[in-house]
């Protein structure tokens, strides 16, 4: 899943801004001339060097921190932004010794623990990124820079020097203004999404073939029939495609038919006929299927509205028990584990119910305007029954906020957290809450785990209805709707949620919720 779309070109024209920054911050670096709005960052970083001079680590690593809140704090432009930072590095590098906090400006920008005020993903994402605010003479004088920096300080750069070359390889050419997916020279399968373009190469003939060959075992057409694209231009839009069979025995019994006037009425009829018998039997049996799912689905809906009534009374019976059982050490735990166990299959009725509600269409959103973290909050209590081993939640959230239905997402929540707790060999249970915000555009929030991870050919299995992963160790139980449940409720909520990494140290899902146009 690709974050940084793929720019297909940097700006038109022959000025380079970005390097004329440069040499203007270098020259005042060492002329210590005013630099107008750059003196307090020029004033910062001298000072970072003055101590790393001196030999005082701890005091360059505080006046570093000092440095790139100050510059998270007042942002600038792309063209502005990456030269400073370029030779903040260059005049801080220290070869091996060089301060974990300078490396990250290359690279890996800087770690979300360290405060959030580092707005960027390293020099070398940033630069990809941006490629479209800068011209050619500035990307390429960036590029030459980072690469040599990269280099000296051993940092990799072999994948930043292949994603720099790639751009114009291979590049597609498409019209302005399309409207919904297109099909691009027979040969491409074209969607707009914001400004990026995604796109998979297809093989139309390849596509065709089994249909053909199908066709063929059916009898309706012999070997020498072809099932082909019907010419359309160069671009056409999918809704828009056609097919175009050809087959030389139809001309050969429609010449026949022509000679006998009146076996060519019978069949004609003939098809009529059965054309009409095809489509009544195709309308009994779809009424047929929708008032089976439709039955199935009150079942569905009945039954859990008929089990929250006894969930509740053992419930509260299990709350009294414990009260009164409380002294008693041999049956202490007796209470709570009936509560226990009746929280669990109340969990399990409400994402049935959920579920059903939200796959009829039959869920209304009442959205309103939350703060993530009152949304979070309630989670380590709803948590501390579903596991028998210490649980660590940990949030940094911030202040970010979204238009959402409250009570969907803290089931939404609840099952992440579940599924953490129930696919896990580890004490404590470790849990992480991230937002990542991009204002007027979207917020992602990462939910991590240090469970047993999900092995890479299952990240979209692991969504659908009623499926359940087999891992090695005890059985898990479940009812195989918790992902499924929750991609329906973020898709409702015209977002989605994909497995962003896994492996044996945990794994971490990506919730991605777009920002409200603007009426």
């Amino acid at each position: 899943h690709q974050f940084l779309p793929r720019l297909t070109r940097p700006r038109p024209g022959t000025q380079s801004p970005a390097r004329d920054t440069y040499d203007l911050l270098a020259q005042r670096l060492k002329d210590g001339a005013p630099a107008g709005r750059w003196d307090q960052r020029l004033a910062r970083l001298r000072a970072v060097e003055a101590a790393l001079t001196a030999g005082d680590t701890r005091g360059a690593t505080t006046l570093t921190e000092d440095l790139l809140r100050y510059h998270s704090a007042n942002p600038l432009t792309p063209a502005q932004e990456l030269p400073f930072l370029l030779l903040a590095v260059e005049r801080l590098k220290r070869g091996p010794a060089t301060m974990p906090l300078v490396r990250a400006l290359l690279r890996e920008g800087l770690p979300e623990d360290f405060g959030g005020f580092a707005r960027g993903a390293g020099l070398q994402r940033d630069l990809l990124r941006d490629r479209s605010h800068f011209t050619q003479t500035d990307f390429d004088f960036l590029h030459e820079r980072i690469v040599w920096l990269s280099t000296t300080l051993g940092e990799p750069v072999d994948d930043f020097i292949d994603r720099a070359t790639e751009v114009g390889a291979g590049m597609l050419i498409t019209p302005d203004g399309l409207e919904g997916p297109i099909l691009l020279g027979e040969q491409w399968y074209l969607e707009q999404r914001g400004e990026a373009m995604y796109g998979i190469a297809v093989d139309v003939n390849a596509l065709l073939r089994p249909i053909a060959d199908d066709m063929r075992a059916r009898r309706l057409f012999d070997a020498d029939g072809r099932l082909r694209l019907k010419p359309g231009g160069p671009i056409q839009p999918i809704h828009a495609v056609r097919l175009e069979v050809d087959m030389p025995q139809w001309a050969r019994a429609e010449a026949d038919i022509e000679a006998r006037y009146g076996l060519k009425t019978v069949l004609v009829a003939v098809c009529g006929f059965l054309a009409v018998a095809i489509f009544a039997l195709s309308l009994v049996s779809q009424q047929r299927k929708y008032r089976y799912l439709e039955l199935k689905s009150d079942f569905v809906a009945t039954v859990s509205h008929e089990l929250r009534t006894p969930l509740a009374s053992i419930r509260l019976l299990g709350e009294t028990l414990e009260r009164k059982l409380s002294q008693s050490p041999e049956v202490r735990d007796y209470p709570l584990r009936i509560v226990q166990a009746a929280d669990g299959l109340h969990f399990l009725v409400e994402n049935i119910l959920s579920f059903n509600r939200i796959d009829k269409g039959r869920w209304k959103l009442r959205t309103s305007r939350m703060r993530l973290e009152e949304l979070v909050n309630p989670l380590r209590d709803d948590l501390a029954s579903a596991t028998t081993v210490p649980l660590e939640l940990t949030t940094d959230l911030g202040d970010a906020e979204l238009e959402a239905d409250p009570s969907l997402l803290r089931l939404l929540f609840a099952n992440l957290g579940r599924n953490a707790c129930a696919y896990n060999r580890r004490n404590p249970v470790v849990i992480s809450i991230q937002a990542q915000v991009i204002p007027g555009h979207f917020c992602t929030v990462l939910f991590k785990d240090n469970g047993i991870g999900i092995p890479v050919a299952e990240w979209e299995n692991v969504f659908q209805d009623f499926y359940r992963l087999t891992q090695p160790g005890p059985e898990v139980h479940g009812s195989g709707l918790g992902l499924a449940l929750c991609r329906k409720i973020m898709r409702l909520h015209g977002g989605d949620i994909q497995v962003a990494s896994s492996g044996p140290e945990g794994t971490t899902f990506a919730l991605t919720f777009l920002e409200p146009q603007q009426q």
